[in-house]
């Protein structure tokens, strides 16, 4: 019976891709980055429709399969499933974790074109409509007794501005894992403290002292 499971998981093994297995690693990466990020982070369109893709082959496979009633075939499909749902949950993950911040910052986004195009299409639309139904409720609730110019929900009259902005100056751990060019360093937030990042290097600090990296691909959030 130990024999037959080992040659089922040896099989398992044989049928995963070595660049799926390197796909779900980079989009662990990209769940953790964007969930330690205070802005939206650039979307990965061309590795989610390589793991859309890889999901939709296993869920034909388990269509094709199921109802075989050969037990190795059974214990198969189980595998595929398993594995299907732990991906199906790695996607989810970080598309709430991009969703949760442009439910955080709709008016900063809308106005930031070098924001606006970190997201994806659908989600471009998914913030244009959330932002016409919160206009339309604060509108039905209390700004349609103010004065027309201060139902602005984007105003920054006397200096101050109404738009919620990423903080950008919050705490992140991270990690460097590329070389930087030679001469960048790490620059200390109000002092004339400069810091060399050495690959390999784990560090607390500022994300707006490391952002350039971390959209640059030297340094991952962990």
């Amino acid at each position: 019976m130990d024999d037959d499971i080992n040659d089922i998981l040896a099989e398992f093994d044989k049928r995963s891709v070595p660049s799926s297995t390197q796909d779900l690693n980079d989009l662990t990466k990209q769940w953790i980055a964007e969930r330690g990020a205070p802005e939206v982070l650039p979307y990965q369109g061309p590795l989610l429709e390589r793991i859309m893709e890889r999901i939709r082959e296993q869920i034909e496979i388990v269509e094709r399969e199921t109802g075989d009633l050969e037990p190795n075939a059974n214990f198969r499909l189980i595998l595929i499933q398993t594995e299907l749902e732990r991906v199906k949950f790695l996607v989810r993950a970080y598309l709430r974790a991009r969703m949760a911040k442009i439910d955080k910052h709709p008016l900063y986004l809308i106005n930031n074109p070098s924001a606006l195009s970190h997201l994806s299409d659908p989600e471009k639309a998914y913030l244009r409509s959330h932002l016409a139904l919160l206009n339309n409720h604060y509108l039905s609730s209390f700004l349609r007794n103010f004065p027309a110019q201060l139902r602005r929900l984007d105003d920054a009259a006397g200096g101050v501005s109404m738009v919620e902005e990423p903080d950008l100056d919050s705490a992140v751990f991270c990690r460097v894992v590329r070389v930087l060019e030679e001469g960048e360093e790490l620059v200390v937030k109000g002092t004339d403290a400069r810091v060399e990042l050495m690959k390999g290097d784990v560090v607390v600090v500022r994300y707006r002292a490391v952002r350039k990296w971390v959209l640059g691909g030297e340094v991952e959030l962990i």
